[in-house]
Parts: C-alpha cells; structure tokens; sequence
C-alpha cells in the first residue's frame, strides 16, 4: 500500500487549495478512503471521507461548505478540494484508507498553512 499526497502549500486566509493523494499497491475502488489532519502539537482528526465510487461522502462540522472530497478511481486518486481557508485549517493533511475515524494506512501528508 502506498499513499502519496500533494497539493499543500502557504495560503491567505480565505484561500483555495485542492488536495491530490495517488494511491497504489491495492485496488482504489474497492476501498473508502479518507482524509484526516493534525495540526502543530494536537492529535490526528478525521477531516471527511467517500465510499468506494464516491457517491457517498461525509464531513466534520468545520469544514461542511468549505471542503469537498472527491475521486477518480480510473487514476486512483483522491482529492479534497479545501475553499474558503480558515488558520485553524492549518496542519499537515493525510490520506488513509478507511472510513470515518477507522482508517489504516496513511501517506507522509502535506504541509498546509493558512496564513496572512
């Protein structure tokens, strides 16, 4: 199993960033996948997850509005598309299989920060 995310980067607050995390080593579609984050000195938070063909998706309150995950299974990639930025966005973002709060395996994660 690997997971390899990409995407992150240094954000105005009230900025854009879209999330990629190419998967690989197991088969993409049979799995839902999440994301989770953790930011400076806290523990991993389940951030939002899909199902197999993506047709069913779910998120934390926080991000509800803002953040939307998708996936092209042809590609095996996931993506979370993060609009509207807030500094408590802040954190290093993780893709894993799994749904909601059980997930697996997660990828070395991408450095996200808001910041004016």
């Amino acid at each position: 199993v690997q997971l390899v995310e990409s995407g992150g980067g240094l954000v105005q607050p009230g900025g854009s960033l879209r999330l990629s995390c190419a998967a690989s080593g197991f088969t993409f579609s049979g799995w839902a996948m999440t994301w989770v984050r953790q930011a400076p000195g806290k523990g991993l938070e389940w951030v939002s997850s899909a199902n197999g063909d993506g047709s069913s998706t779910k998120y934390r309150d926080s991000v509800k509005g803002r953040f939307a995950i998708s996936r092209d299974n042809a590609k095996s990639t996931l993506y979370l598309q993060m609009n509207s930025l807030k500094p408590e966005d802040t954190a290093v973002y993780y893709c894993a299989r799994g749904w909601g709060s059980d997930f697996g395996s997660r990828g070395q994660g991408t450095q996200v920060t808001v910041s004016s």
